[in-house]
């Protein structure tokens, strides 16, 4: 990881505690967690609070294609070097709580998202706007990909079934600071089979 990628983070986050939610980007171990299942033929890939990217960048050498990912992100100077280092990425400056009005594609195209943002600090209403934003824009059979720095899912049961979503916890790494747990967030129920390549 780069030096000024962890200064940037502790910048971020000294400005605004509560919307970055660590003192330090995830590390080389916790990426590889997050993006293991994810690889060329999972189609475009939605990313929440990329920071400065390092899930990003495993995604990229996963074979995901840069320009099939979208990456949202809020804080305006992690926008800028995300530009500078995934040029062909689509960016948006917003909000995540925004997906549920901004849809992505022409109907649910996602194969999969990643995430980053700090749901243990995010209110029940706005996390509620944001899987909806994001599991809209999932075809069927696609998961989003959670972290968390305690051990228990940042998602409550209450939520997960008033969307009909389960979690499936993927593992705990110890080799990031600090420890994370890494969560896959799915529909229960898969409707159809569904290939993005021929939508």
């Amino acid at each position: 990881m780069p030096a000024s990628d962890a200064l940037s983070f502790l910048m971020a986050w000294t400005v605004a505690p509560f919307k970055i939610g660590s003192v330090t980007p995830s590390g080389s171990t916790l990426a590889a967690m997050m993006t293991r299942d994810i690889g060329p033929d999972t189609g475009p890939v939605l990313e929440l609070g990329p920071g400065t990217g390092p899930f990003t960048r495993a995604l990229v050498e996963r074979g995901v294609r840069e320009q099939d990912l979208t990456l949202i992100e809020s804080d305006p100077d992690f926008v800028a070097l995300l530009k500078r280092r995934f040029p062909a990425a689509r960016i948006f400056e917003m909000d995540a709580v925004g997906l549920r009005h901004l849809p992505l594609y022409e109907g649910p195209m996602l194969g999969a998202a990643v995430s980053g943002l700090p749901f243990r600090l995010i209110s029940p209403r706005q996390t509620l706007s944001i899987l909806e934003g994001v599991f809209a824009n999932l075809r069927p059979g696609g998961a989003l990909y959670q972290f968390t720095l305690g051990g228990r899912c940042p998602f409550d049961q209450a939520l997960l079934d008033r969307l009909d979503l389960e979690a499936t916890r993927v593992g705990r790494t110890f080799r990031n600071f600090p420890p994370a747990t890494v969560y896959r967030i799915a529909r229960i129920k898969t409707v159809k089979i569904y290939d993005w390549r021929f939508a």
